[in-house]
């Protein structure tokens, strides 16, 4: 019974020892693993800051694209309200020389229709005159 058990103590001995074997070549690939996902760790967070200070410099570049692009359109709203400004200013200064060419022509017209009456009434005048000279000294001074 001694040997039996004595037999069995060295199996279990064995097999004690082969289970630790196993154990500690188990612990050491855990470790081995753990370490490389350490490293791994480490680079994911790295290539993750730097994605980070890629995403944030691309938005610095957008958002600086942006706001020269809304100085951009400020600056051509502004430009478009002065020459509106300019273009009506121009459209009333045309109208009011356009009054003021219509009035003088229409004064100019007056007086060309008051000078042409004036020259039909010396025509008449000029006429009688030389009627009445005729009946009074006879048509010999209308002839010389």
């Amino acid at each position: 019974k001694l040997e039996d058990m004595d037999a069995e103590n060295r199996e279990m001995s064995q097999t004690l020892s082969l289970k630790e074997g196993s154990i500690r070549s188990l612990q050491q690939q855990l470790e081995e693993k753990t370490h490389e996902c350490s490293v791994v760790s480490r680079q994911l967070q790295q290539t993750l800051d730097d994605a980070q200070r890629q995403v944030d410099a691309s938005m610095q570049r957008v958002l600086a694209k942006e706001k020269a692009s809304q100085s951009r359109a400020l600056e051509l709203q502004n430009q478009l309200s002065r020459a509106k400004s300019e273009l009506s200013q121009l459209q009333r200064s045309k109208e009011d020389m356009e009054r003021r060419f219509h009035t003088q022509l229409q004064n100019m017209k007056e007086r060309l229709d008051q000078s042409d009456s004036t020259n039909r009434s010396l025509q008449n005048y000029v006429q009688f005159l030389k009627t009445s000279y005729g009946n009074v000294f006879g048509d010999s001074l209308l002839a010389s």
